[in-house]
């Protein structure tokens, strides 16, 4: 397919990035891997590899409280990491920033401490694009305390009904908690008009922003978002580490959701005092070694042209939902405007696993199931699937390589 009626962006060299990969030199089946599945998890880059072996060659130790040299080096790095998602984020301090094993983490976390002081009858605000991770323990406290679900509902362009949203809250409504971009649609939600909709009725607002902080710079000041969840592997760093911001009086007022070492000041028989934020919400030995692989990771990503970056992954959208709107057998599932480098779709006919194992034949790796969204292919009458998502490093050749393997595995399963 020909992409001269495209604009390039000018100032990215996908090319030249795809040396710091070196699982995109592997083939599959003797074919070029053309890996497309990240926006379950992305590859990693040469130098967030070395961080991590940097560490556990040279200086690794347990955190915080050692007093010799290799804990002094390893809490520097750690801290460091701490230091760079704040700035990654735009948060005030790196205070507001506490370090979990993942978005799904952080989200439990806010779910356990936020919801010790909700009662029977309370309601929180979710949609119906929510991945599990943002809906699975909202029903634990549905189970637990009898808190009501309130679900925003989804358009059939794959956008958020804004009139049904402002129209879910009541003086019981506690909580807002949002995806910020869909991991099957695409859909980037307008994320300050739904905060200040929600400060309006004295709400705060969880977004998860597992995918949209991959595309999309976040400045958490400036949207006055009250809380905000981000993962490390597909920031292009490693698995078992992202974040949550919080605002620094919001995260004070919570009471901790684990107990352990290092999140208490002090500790006897008959007392416990816990300690500041962010330390109050990090029991136990934390992630250290992958700390250091995703400070290097964020470092990296925020290195490049973050709008020519973008620019790129749009045309590579663009050029693959063109290259599916050719087959009238093929339906592209969310078709919002602005839409993150995320394009899921169905055939007629074809069950989305047969497609994707298909597609592996030709080396191609791409995703297919519900995506952890089941509510979402329910609205839109789907049981399942396929996902194509863009990284840095896609290319336009990639999308061509797709698209002919595609028509090939179409013609097989007729």
């Amino acid at each position: 397919m020909s992409a001269s009626f495209l604009q390039k962006p000018a100032s990215f060299d996908a090319y030249a990035l795809r040396s710091e990969f070196a699982i995109l030199g592997r083939e599959i089946n003797d074919k070029p891997l053309v890996y497309l599945d990240n926006a379950a998890s992305a590859q990693k880059p040469a130098c967030v590899i070395e961080a991590m072996r940097e560490m556990v060659d040279h200086s690794y130790a347990n955190v915080h409280r050692g007093l010799h040299t290799l804990a002094n080096e390893t809490t520097e790095v750690f801290e460091n990491t701490r230091k760079t998602v704040a700035n990654f984020l735009n948060a005030k301090s790196d205070q507001e920033i506490i370090l979990t094993s993942g978005a799904t983490a952080a989200i439990n976390l806010l779910a356990s401490s936020f919801g010790q002081s909700l009662q029977s009858g309370d309601e929180i605000i979710l949609s119906e694009m929510e991945h599990h991770s943002n809906i699975v323990p909202w029903h634990f406290l549905r189970q637990s305390k009898g808190v009501v679900l309130r679900w925003v509902p989804v358009t059939d362009l794959g956008e958020l009904d804004m009139a049904a949203y402002e129209k879910l809250f009541s003086a019981k409504t506690k909580l807002v908690t949002l995806t910020h971009m869909s991991n099957v649609l695409g859909t980037i939600v307008d994320a300050k008009k739904i905060i200040g909709i929600a400060h309006e009725h004295g709400v705060k607002v969880l977004l998860d922003g597992s995918q949209a902080a991959v595309h999309t710079p976040i400045d958490v000041q400036d949207l006055d978002v009250d809380f905000y969840a981000i993962t490390g592997h597909k920031l292009y760093g490693p698995t078992g580490i992202g974040a949550l911001y919080g605002k620094y009086d919001a995260l004070n007022a919570l009471p901790p959701w684990q107990g352990g070492g290092e999140m208490v000041q002090s500790v006897s028989k008959d007392n416990i005092t816990y300690a500041d934020p962010p330390y109050r919400f990090e029991a136990g030995t934390p992630p250290i070694i992958e700390a250091a692989g995703f400070g290097a990771a964020l470092n990296w990503l925020q290195d490049l042209d973050r709008d020519a970056l973008a620019a790129h992954e749009d045309l590579l959208l663009q050029l693959v939902e063109d290259g599916l709107r050719q087959h009238n057998d093929i339906q592209i599932i969310g078709q919002a405007s602005g839409k993150g480098a995320v394009c899921s779709f169905t055939i007629d006919g074809m069950h989305a696993h047969d497609i994707a194992q298909l597609m592996d034949k030709y080396g191609i790796a791409i995703r297919a199931g519900t995506h952890c969204a089941e509510p979402l292919m329910r609205r839109f009458g789907v049981s399942s699937s396929c996902r194509v998502s863009f990284a840095a490093y896609n290319l336009e050749e990639e999308v061509d390589i797709f698209l002919q393997a595609l028509s090939k595995v179409r013609k097989f399963l007729e």
